[in-house]
């Protein structure tokens, strides 16, 4: 049976520490870290998030002190949102970053899964511009932008609510030279052709006439 796509795409958070621990050092990349090289211009960093089935609008980065984003859980969320995860080597800590369009009221924010969602009940509460919500254990903000929705999560008990606050505050899109890091080069449909050796080479050392191959042909006294 195939999963949700929201399923598929994500990284489980449980499994982000032994994935960065894994993959040597190019494992993560902290937000705001730019590349030494030029980066590629808007058209092609966009051509590279459509490839991966994300909006180039609905993709975000966010600052947190002490967390890193574990570029492997860079994903497609829902239809063409987008998800990442940021993890804090000292104390194992997670942070969620979640991505959609829509928005969030007084009505549907109990509605709507806190994260990957649990289906417990959720608790709403409206502060500033932004709602935050709880259930079993974990917490969230949400942020309604343009059209979009940027969410945050944690669990309570190992990220404090004005931390979570903060990390939802501070997402915001990245510049080019932060997008090119985040988001991997494009996959192009056909390979690049064989390189031109010229014509092949000629050996001296067969027969001017047939393949060359040994006679085996069995003589008068075989």
């Amino acid at each position: 049976m195939l999963m949700p796509r929201t399923a598929r795409v994500l990284l489980p958070l449980a499994l982000l520490p032994l994935a960065l621990t894994a993959c040597g050092t190019e494992k993560a990349v902290i937000a705001g870290r730019e590349p030494l090289r030029p980066a590629p211009d808007r058209a092609e960093l966009n051509a590279r998030a459509e490839a991966l089935g994300l909006a180039p609008g609905l993709v975000y980065i966010t600052e947190s002190p002490g967390f890193t984003l574990a570029r492997q859980s860079v994903g497609v969320y829902g239809a063409d949102g987008f998800s990442a995860a940021y993890w804090s080597r000292e104390s194992s800590a997670q942070l969620l970053l979640l991505v959609d369009r829509g928005t969030m009221t007084a009505e549907s924010c109990p509605e709507r899964p806190i994260g990957q969602g649990t289906g417990a009940r959720i608790g709403c509460e409206r502060d500033g511009d932004a709602w935050y919500r709880t259930s079993a254990g974990q917490h969230e903000y949400a942020v309604p932008e343009d059209g979009h929705l940027v969410r945050i999560s944690a669990a309570e008990a190992v990220v404090d609510r004005n931390a979570l606050r903060a990390a939802a505050l501070a997402a915001r899109r990245p510049t080019d030279g932060e997008l090119a890091v985040l988001l991997p080069p494009r996959r192009h449909d056909k390979p690049p052709p064989p390189p031109d050796h010229g014509p092949p080479f000629e050996r001296g050392d067969l027969p001017p006439a047939g393949d060359g191959a040994p006679d085996n042909e069995v003589g008068a006294s075989g």
